[in-house]
């Protein structure tokens, strides 16, 4: 967490903010968290700790978090946007069931290259993405 910190610190400092106690738990909770999380819940989370910190204050942290390059947005077929924290865990994609909602992470090489070979042809630098296949897992197909 130690590195979490001080990238965000670091990220922080461009922007002439702080780490503020509220976001410093922000943080906190979102590293606590493996898998996806949507910023309402980690708003009860800290609500349901005694910790005082207000919703906007959890939108804009996680706005800030995901410009320092610790966080992504995923979208996974809901009207709401989930985040996963990236520091320190490799790059991977998501298959999401369009019945029961199950996520399942993937990683393949060969769609890695594939990406950056047509990037390559195309003269384009990609600074990062996201593959999200929408289907129906094993048990919801049946």
């Amino acid at each position: 967490m130690k590195k979490e910190i001080e990238i965000f610190e670091r990220y922080l400092k461009t922007k002439n903010l702080s780490l503020t106690k509220e976001r410093k738990l922000i943080l906190d909770e979102v590293f606590s968290i493996d898998g996806h999380l949507e910023a309402d819940e980690i708003f009860l989370r800290l609500k349901k700790d005694k910790k005082d910190v207000s919703r906007a204050t959890v939108y804009r942290t996680l706005g800030l978090l995901v410009n320092s390059g610790l966080v992504r947005k995923v979208y996974l077929g809901e009207d709401h946007i989930h985040y996963e924290h990236t520091h320190g865990h490799t790059h991977h994609d998501h298959l999401v069931c369009i019945k029961c909602g199950k996520v399942i992470e993937f990683s393949d090489k060969k769609i890695e290259k594939l990406q950056a070979s047509v990037c390559r042809e195309r003269g384009f630098q990609e600074l990062s993405h996201t593959v999200q296949i929408f289907g129906y897992c094993k048990d919801c197909k049946e």
